[in-house]
């Protein structure tokens, strides 16, 4: 989400509000931009992930001490948890032991590190000892997670059988039609038009290749047995002039789209995208005075009664 906040096909997919299930892995380099992406994630979206976790705060049923984050990557959801909930423990689950330990440290960083667990698993194969024994926890958070898994309705009624009664799902996802945010968004020159052709691409690919993207979780949940308490559209919307941090989220963004649909764009298009991703130039995404950062959240949040 606990990654973005995006998704996107295999080869390029990572996750918002830093989370994920599983991860793509290749080199060295590719590794440590995606880990840098994550990170970004949560600086740059910090002020929706607040808002998000205070509408947790006002929708959950207290207490909220005990938090399961499924999918943490390098920790975007957990951090931000903890903020809203300080005296909270969360458990970290991801498929990832390097993303994990990233998360360890930062947590260590803040002064956190007594209050976070981290449990590397693969959730379509075992699932880890969270160690709550008969006292389940109070809250499982899954941003941009549950797409990934094989079987979303059994990894539902392992969460449904984790919480306590009264403890709460919260689950983020995208519009698999708007799965990638957009930077330039009306903007004139470079980039112009091509977020509108990169986003076409993707919600075809994306049908073919995460299909549990468009999943509706609403029935879904009710057929696990939760009930759904509230539901709610995030609309992320920060204007120009953002902070540098942006632009190197933006810059990476867009870098691993290029990457990964280098066979599928016209050369026209990739060569603009050369130009936005480039560390200097007029048109780097590093100092576009016109960049903005707009995405959509879908969330839900449902009970254990």
């Amino acid at each position: 989400m606990s990654h973005p906040p995006h998704s996107a096909p295999a080869s390029v997919h990572h996750h918002d509000d830093g989370q994920g299930a599983g991860h793509d892995h290749g080199d060295h380099g590719h590794e440590a931009a995606l880990t840098e992406l994550l990170d970004l994630e949560g600086e740059v979206l910090r002020t929706y992930l607040d808002d998000l976790t205070g509408w947790i705060a006002a929708t959950a049923q207290p207490p909220v001490r005990r938090i399961v984050d499924l999918g943490s990557g390098t920790g975007t959801g957990t951090l931000a948890l903890l903020r809203r909930f300080p005296g909270a423990h969360v458990t970290a689950v991801d498929l990832d032991p390097e993303r994990l330990a990233r998360l360890a440290d930062r947590a260590g960083q803040l002064g956190l590190r007594d209050q976070v667990d981290v449990r590397p698993a693969d959730l379509d194969q075992s699932w880890p000892d969270l160690g709550f024994a008969d006292q389940g926890a109070d809250l499982v958070w899954a941003s941009m997670s549950l797409h990934h898994v094989a079987d979303p309705d059994q990894t539902l009624a392992r969460v449904f059988g984790l919480l306590r009664p009264g403890g709460s799902l919260v689950i983020a996802e995208t519009n698999p039609l708007e799965s990638f945010p957009r930077f330039l968004s009306g903007s004139a020159g470079a980039g112009a038009g091509l977020e509108d052709r990169i986003h076409q691409l993707l919600a075809r690919l994306l049908a073919e290749q995460v299909p549990e993207m468009g999943t509706d979780w609403t029935s879904r949940l009710t057929a696990a047995g939760f009930t759904v308490a509230a539901e709610r559209v995030f609309d992320v919307a920060l204007a120009a002039p953002l902070p540098p941090a942006a632009g190197r989220y933006a810059q990476l963004s867009l870098d691993r789209l290029r990457t990964a649909l280098a066979d599928q764009l016209d050369p026209a298009d990739l060569n603009t995208l050369a130009l936005l991703v480039a560390d200097d130039g007029p048109d780097s995404l590093r100092h576009r005075g016109d960049l903005t950062v707009r995405a959509t959240r879908l969330t839900w949040l449902a009970r254990r009664l």
